[in-house]
């Protein structure tokens, strides 16, 4: 797909939308209508007498959470428009230290209402034989268009990442800690019950430490996997999240974000969940990348070997990357560890040489919390468009994609939580919820408390994790079963139990379930924010 057409496909959908017409624009652009009848009434999410959505919950209290907290600023927030400081025009040569001199200078500005201010390329067509790196708040680097007549940034000379945008984190935990007093707290609580509250306040950032235990594993039938006659780790440890205390009445917290797991006395111990305070420092915030075309290399390689990726993110809140045509990079956008609160708006990434092998790379990755993959475009084979990391507690949602090519939409490993793809679309490709067994390095079940919503794609594998659950709702595309996957000699296992499939073939209202619940939560001009 040429960068002109990619863009008008990010166009298509985005006015499809917003007309609330989904169907006739999914047509359009795709050549497969999401909806052929009027919308369907889920079960599981569903408008009230009142016009609010309403939930069901399973007989453990879990339900489909309230997703809308992904993105930009907790969601429903317009990304800013930052003050250019510095304008730089195309040396002709290579062009890496005079953009990285401007983003320095800019850096040592004083912040503004959280900004410093932007370095802006002019059009034209700029090389860059190292990384360009973005390590302070409240910087920006802004193109001038990722059409025809924009920005171009090439990346030259060795492999290596184009932008990098990273802060270095430190986490200060409390010695003290307390455990949690209830017997079990469902996926989508708000709120959970600790046996000394007088060790918060209001506004004290908490973590909640869940173990990984013998019971546990054995439960998720992650303790028996083989690979070459050696035993495969699934995870080990401790599974860990964090949230803002908003409020607290008794022995109960009341939480800034749902939480996107559930805690179950029965397998984790009586006193194995632990909750306490923790302090942050060192993540960039208000950090952006924008509006440029960045180009690598086409070359035929291996993902183990040396390459050129797009955009990588670490240890970074409340930042975002928009309107980028990415190409030929082997990755296109790492939201990696350590980040909340991201939006990844209107970026296409077009890979015209597959990567050779069985390994796959991804075109985003969702590797933190609150991410938003929104409007985004993708082409490209032998490819995974969209995973997330291993033990990253979501909310994350990718909102009205389109990708193209045999490719996959799939969570990658280890027990991630709380996924939405909603209105998106892989017609040549598949969107899986599932376990991954002894593929890799045993990346087992790779995701719980998942939804996909109103998408189209050629093949679902949503599967049941044991004591949790995934959803298939209004989903058009062959629902498949799967095994587990093994290495291990001996018969085929058996087919895993699927999620919750519904309304297959047929739509359900709403046509969105995260702009419904962002405006049900902040209002109808949340979603005008984020261009809805």
């Amino acid at each position: 797909m040429s960068s002109s057409a990619s863009l008008s496909l990010s166009q298509i959908v985005r006015t499809s939308v917003a007309a609330a017409s989904l169907a006739a624009a999914a047509v359009s652009a795709t050549g497969i209508s999401l909806t052929q009848q009027a919308p369907a009434r889920s079960q599981w999410v569903y408008f009230d007498l009142s016009g609010k959505l309403a939930y069901r919950a399973l007989k453990t209290g879990d339900r489909i959470i309230d997703f809308s907290y992904a993105g930009y600023m907790g969601g429903g927030v317009r990304l800013p428009v930052v003050p250019a400081k510095r304008t730089l025009t195309p040396t002709g040569g290579d062009d890496t230290v005079t953009i990285q001199a401007a983003i320095d200078e800019v850096s040592r500005l004083m912040l503004v209402d959280g900004f410093r201010g932007a370095v802006v390329l002019a059009p034209g067509h700029f090389h860059c034989s190292k990384t360009l790196n973005l390590t302070v708040s409240g910087v920006v680097l802004r193109g001038s268009g990722s059409g025809e007549n924009g920005t171009v940034v090439e990346l030259t000379g060795e492999p290596h990442n184009g932008i990098s945008i990273a802060g270095e984190s430190r986490i200060v935990a409390a010695e003290e800690k307390t455990t949690l007093a209830d017997v079990y707290v469902p996926a989508g609580s708000l709120s959970l019950r600790v046996r000394n509250p007088a060790l918060f306040h209001a506004g004290d950032v908490i973590q909640i430490t869940k173990p990984v235990t013998s019971e546990w594993l054995h439960l998720m039938d992650m303790d028996t996997m083989v690979r070459d006659a050696k035993k495969q780790t699934w995870v080990s440890g401790v599974l860990v999240t964090e949230r803002t205390v908003l409020a607290i009445k008794g022995d109960t917290l009341r939480l800034d974000v749902p939480l996107t797991d559930s805690y179950d006395a029965k397998y984790l111990g009586t006193d194995g969940t632990t909750v306490g305070k923790v302090e942050h420092s060192g993540l960039v915030e208000q950090v952006g990348v924008e509006n440029f075309k960045l180009v690598a290399p086409a070359k035929k390689i291996m993902l183990f070997d040396p390459h050129f990726n797009g955009i990588v993110m670490k240890d970074a809140k409340d930042s975002w990357v928009r309107n980028l045509r990415i190409l030929d990079t082997t990755e296109a956008v790492t939201v990696g560890k350590g980040t909340r609160r991201i939006t990844v708006d209107d970026v296409d990434a077009t890979q015209s040489i597959p990567v050779q092998g069985a390994a796959k790379p991804a075109d985003f990755s969702a590797g933190g919390t609150q991410i938003l993959i929104n409007r985004c475009t993708g082409t490209g084979d032998n490819i995974f468009y969209v995973v997330t990391g291993d033990r990253e507690q979501g909310p994350n949602v990718v909102l009205h994609s389109v990708f193209h090519g045999d490719g996959h939409i799939q969570p990658h490993q280890r027990w991630a939580t709380g996924l939405l793809v909603d209105s998106s679309e892989v017609p040549e490709g598949g969107i899986d919820l599932l376990n991954r067994g002894s593929m890799g390095s045993g990346h087992g079940w790779t995701m719980g408390w998942g939804v996909v919503w109103n998408s189209v794609a050629k093949s679902f594998v949503i599967q049941m994790p044991p004591g949790s659950a995934n959803w298939s709702i209004g989903n058009r595309g062959k629902e498949d079963l799967g095994s587990r996957p093994t290495f291990d000699p001996g018969p085929a296992l058996p087919m895993l139990p699927q999620g919750y499939i519904e309304s297959e073939g047929q739509s359900v209202s709403p046509s969105s379930l995260y702009l419904e619940q962002l405006k049900e939560r902040l209002g109808p001009q949340a979603v005008k924010n984020i261009g809805y």
